[in-house]
């Protein structure tokens, strides 16, 4: 089958490799559509995870069941389905908590697994969600959604009644939209989005949010106006400066990936007197079919993320380059 490969580190090619045999307990999908993560490149650059080489990157994908384990009974050859990409141990601390996503030895497709970037993925049958008639690219968003409702699911976010009165997020990319919009979904009304890029604010204003230029005097004098503040840049000055933001007795999502090293300064008695919550998100757990559920509510608001459908060929300069284009957000794979 035709595949894309990290064969080593820093090192993204494409060609043929054998699709292998199909274990007890598992399905064969052919894959219809995958996301590009950042944590991608960073599996590319040994950054996360066991760093192992080769690997068929991919967290993110949909596809079509087309073989089944002779023992596998709860899904069928044509089922459409969503890929859970986490493999989390089961009998670790974190485990035996429900925090499949804490996991203490957590591997993934795409990560320590052969994942979805290719023409056909071996998969757990348990790790498959159906999708009805959702289209493959809409579907393929699952698994970043999910991590998006994890995180507002820690920070004590289930329903309308638990719902901010207002939010703001960093960043205007796609995973930060995809927050926005699980927010909204949740119950919040009034979402507002704080980016540089004066393009990616008029992306977020075209779905209904509010944008804000960061630095600007509008958000210079927010001051602790927000109930809910979420980081999805992973910029460490983003983080320390948002807190300020916070309402009295609101929350802070960091949500954005900074790096393991970068440290920021917060004053404890702020949050001592403030009473405020500091939340951090980490994956997904388990919430696919939760997910699937969100996307099918807001189905062409969500499919407007999407902005590249690509061949398989494509798809490889950009694992090896960011986009240009600041109008980019989430670029797929996707088998016509």
């Amino acid at each position: 089958m035709k595949a894309i490969q990290f064969v080593e580190k820093g090192k993204a090619t494409i060609g043929e490799i054998p699709v292998g045999a199909l274990p007890p307990g598992h399905a064969l999908i052919r894959v219809k559509a995958a996301g590009l993560c950042h944590t991608d490149i960073d599996v590319l650059h040994a950054r996360y995870g066991a760093g192992a080489f080769p690997l068929v990157p991919g967290h993110e994908y949909a596809g079509e069941v087309i073989d089944l384990a002779s023992d596998v009974t709860r899904v069928r050859t044509g089922s459409r389905v969503a890929v859970d990409p986490n493999l989390p141990c089961g009998t670790c601390p974190s485990c035996r908590k429900g925090l499949t996503n804490l996991c203490r030895d957590l591997k993934a497709y795409g990560v320590s697994h052969n994942g979805g970037f290719s023409e056909f993925s071996i998969v757990r049958a348990d790790h498959l969600h159906d999708i009805g008639d959702m289209s493959y690219d809409l579907a393929a968003l699952a698994e970043p959604l999910a991590c998006v409702l994890n995180g507002i699911g820690a920070a004590g976010i289930t329903d309308k009644s638990s719902a901010p009165s207002n939010a703001l997020i960093f960043g205007a990319g796609p995973i930060g939209l995809l927050l926005g919009l699980a927010l909204e979904s949740a119950g919040a009304e009034q979402i507002a989005f704080a980016d540089i890029n004066e393009g990616r604010l008029g992306f977020a204003s075209s779905l209904g949010f509010t944008p804000i230029a960061s630095g600007s005097r509008e958000l210079l004098v927010s001051e602790r106006a927000y109930d809910f503040v979420a980081d999805a840049t992973g910029i460490p000055g983003v983080v320390e400066s948002m807190i300020n933001l916070v309402a009295d007795g609101g929350t802070a999502l960091l949500f954005g990936v900074c790096a393991p090293d970068a440290r920021v300064s917060i004053s404890p008695f702020q949050i001592f007197r403030r009473q405020l919550k500091l939340v951090g998100s980490h994956s997904l757990n388990r919430n696919i079919p939760e997910a699937l559920a969100v996307l099918s509510g807001d189905r062409e608001r969500m499919s407007r993320l999407v902005t590249h459908r690509l061949p398989l060929e494509a798809m490889v300069p950009y694992f090896l380059a960011k986009p240009s284009d600041p109008a980019t957000m989430k670029v797929q794979y996707v088998d016509s």
